[in-house]
């Protein structure tokens, strides 16, 4: 039925929740960050909240790559009254140089991969940085699997923003009915497939009661070797 599949990077095969917050929990202890706040969950749960909020606006163009970066870091100091910009900073460069080596991936993403790839071209599209993006595919070792790397830095356009879809096709020669998107972001991967005519997979861990629609719903990546 299809031709070719595309699939989100994080939070759908590299675990971002789970290496965020080990590379924040390192660094949370090398910069003394305990002096602040009560204990790392606070430090985190204030970091994550705001994070989600900054890339939700990053994806809406309402913000630049730049303001995302700096503002994640300072943030979490600002609300315990801390504003220390300098080691905002220094978190934040630190942070980016530590993230994409870590290599948790989310659970089966090994081997739904080594399912997909005997049969499909596989290509990630992912809104996330160049800089760190193929270094986490690197890293977890699942950059092999894949014949393409769509970054919306290259593609000029962010999910849900259907160009970013419409260079994915292109780099792999196919029309929008003949190709799916998995991914775990609503908004993004979902609505984003959605608006260039594309079928999706919605992968959803923790399902909710809302009724949006998708063409597939999962809540684990073992499910989709029976849709595809």
């Amino acid at each position: 039925m299809y031709k070719t599949i595309f699939i989100d990077l994080d939070d759908t095969l590299w675990d971002f929740h789970a290496n965020a917050r080990s590379s924040l929990q390192e660094l949370y202890d090398t910069k003394n960050l305990g002096r602040y706040f009560d204990s790392f969950d606070q430090y985190f749960n204030i970091y994550a909240k705001r994070n989600v909020e900054l890339w939700e606006q990053y994806g809406k163009g309402t913000i630049s790559k730049e303001e995302l970066s700096l503002e994640r870091f300072r943030h979490p100091l600002l609300q315990v009254g801390i504003d220390n910009a300098a080691l905002a900073d220094q978190i934040g460069e630190e942070y980016m140089k530590l993230l994409p080596t870590r290599n948790a991936l989310v659970p089966h993403a090994t081997e739904l991969l080594e399912y997909l790839y005997p049969k499909y071209p596989l290509t990630i599209v992912s809104n996330g940085f160049v800089e760190v993006q193929y270094k986490k595919l690197q890293s977890s070792g699942i950059a092999p699997y894949f014949a393409h790397i769509v970054l919306s830095e290259a593609a000029k356009a962010l999910k849900p923003d259907k160009r970013i879809f419409e260079y994915a096709m292109q780099l792999n020669s196919v029309t929008a009915s003949e190709c799916i998107m998995i991914g775990d972001s609503y908004e993004a991967d979902i609505r984003g497939a959605q608006h260039a005519g594309i079928d999706q997979i919605y992968f959803q861990p923790t399902p909710t009661p809302d009724k949006k629609p998708a063409t597939y719903r999962v809540k684990s990546l073992e499910e989709i070797m029976e849709i595809i």
